[in-house]
């Protein structure tokens, strides 16, 4: 059973729900993902910020240069994850659906890392490419 602890990204910024969102997002653009956790000081995930989070509640603050706007505003309080040891192939279908595009990767409540579907699909086209058919 292939993992994802095997095809997840390990680094990644974290969040903080006190963060101002001018921080945040620039946190968020420069990891060129489209979402981040929100941990507390030990690391424990309290939330997610989504880009899709962000911009109904940018819209006014950049239109009003309100940046009071913190990330505890507009995370989501009860994100999905999944754990290192979950089955990859269980994961792609599960993202087959409506579901996220990436998830945190959590351990003992701990961030230890993200997966994105991007990953999932490498993965699965790996797992494709070695696959030998026969007549």
């Amino acid at each position: 059973m292939a993992t994802v602890s095997e095809i997840m990204r390990h680094s990644l910024p974290l969040l903080r729900a006190e963060m101002s969102i001018t921080e945040a997002l620039d946190r968020l653009l420069e990891s060129e993902l489209s979402g981040l956790p929100v941990v507390d000081s030990q690391r424990q995930i309290v939330g997610f910020l989504s880009e899709q989070d962000c911009i109904p509640k940018l819209i006014n603050a950049s239109y009003h240069c309100d940046n009071r706007v913190t990330v505890n505003d507009l995370m989501r309080k009860d994100p999905l994850t999944v754990t290192p040891d979950a089955d990859v192939f269980e994961l792609a279908r599960i993202m087959g659906g409506a579901k996220p595009k990436l998830y945190p990767v959590v351990e003992d409540g701990k961030v230890t890392g993200i997966v994105t579907r991007h990953q999932v699909m490498m993965f699965l086209n790996k797992q494709l490419q070695n696959c030998s058919i026969s007549y």
